[in-house]
């Protein structure tokens, strides 16, 4: 990952989990990132992100509306 800290709802592939999630802060040397869609944060090293691709974001997103659309 490149030296400049993304932007909050910066869409991340994290490397270690195979997901998406989406920047929402730094927490001294990880940064905090969601599901997209919403969830549990987790923390991950910068080291092990990068922008995620359109087709990463996209298969995220659809992920995403199916669980919702599964919700009682």
């Amino acid at each position: 990952m490149a030296t400049d800290e993304p932007a909050k709802g910066d869409a991340l592939y994290d490397e270690i989990r195979k997901t998406v999630g989406e920047f929402q802060d730094r927490d001294a040397a990880y940064y905090l990132l969601r599901p997209v869609g919403g969830g549990r944060e987790w923390a991950a090293m910068p080291e092990v992100l990068r922008p995620a691709t359109q087709a990463e974001l996209l298969s995220a997103r659809v992920k995403a509306a199916n669980r919702a659309g599964r919700k009682p």
